[in-house]
């Protein structure tokens, strides 16, 4: 029985000044810190064989800092298939050291939304330029998406096809995973596994720092 841990990650510096963030690549905060800690020991008793994140700061710092709290005591070591050198210098000739690692892999599939223009500016400012009702569409529609940025649907075409390419296989044969992403990506996800349709995901929030946990057993998406 595979386990599916989705896990956003925690506040960072730009999410508590009301930024629009998207792609930039902004470290967490205090707070964001603490949240990291606090869910780790939320699946503390869950033994993680394999962990995916995206390739942003916030979600790998959150992971690691997760993982700290892990009844196993195993540590995560990041795999980069994409460099070769790395891959070969870092090679770990300790059985029991080896034994003792959590492969993390990082994907830009998992990515948050790209919010185009809108990053960097303060969601009330932004408001305030654009019009409330605007930003309201460009935040919460399916498929609408800001200038010069992505949907949420546009978000899905991305990171669903890597869910159902790298993780499902994975969950398949057993292995219990977390996925450490964020909002849209992850609400991608939840759309997906729990069949959501458009107008229901648009209500979907994901709480920074929260663990929402899958038994493989009870959704049909192994089958």
């Amino acid at each position: 029985m595979a386990q599916l841990i989705l896990l956003r990650h925690g506040a960072s510096l730009w999410n508590d000044l009301n930024l629009f963030t998207g792609w930039v690549d902004i470290p967490l905060s205090k707070k964001g810190i603490e949240e990291a800690f606090q869910a780790g020991k939320k699946i503390s008793d869950i033994p993680v064989d394999i962990i995916y994140t995206s390739t942003l700061i916030r979600a790998k710092e959150t992971a690691v800092l997760a993982a700290t709290e892990f009844k196993s005591g195993k540590v995560p070591v990041c795999i980069h298939p994409d460099n070769p050198q790395q891959e070969t210098w870092s090679k770990v000739y300790d059985k029991s050291s080896l034994e003792n690692l959590i492969p993390s892999f990082q994907a830009w599939q998992l990515n948050e939304r790209m919010y185009g223009e809108l990053q960097g500016l303060n969601k009330d400012e932004a408001r305030a330029r654009f019009g409330k009702e605007q930003v309201h569409i460009w935040r919460r529609s399916y498929d609408v998406p800001p200038p010069g940025g992505e949907s949420l649907k546009m978000c899905a075409e991305r990171t669903l096809p890597y869910f159902n390419t790298h993780i499902v296989p994975l969950l398949k044969a057993g292995k219990n995973v977390l996925i450490v992403a964020h909002g849209n990506s992850l609400r991608s996800i939840v759309m997906h596994i729990e069949k959501l349709t458009e107008e229901e995901v648009l209500n979907l929030e994901l709480a920074t720092g929260e663990p929402r946990i899958y038994d493989t057993q009870k959704f049909d998406l192994l089958r």
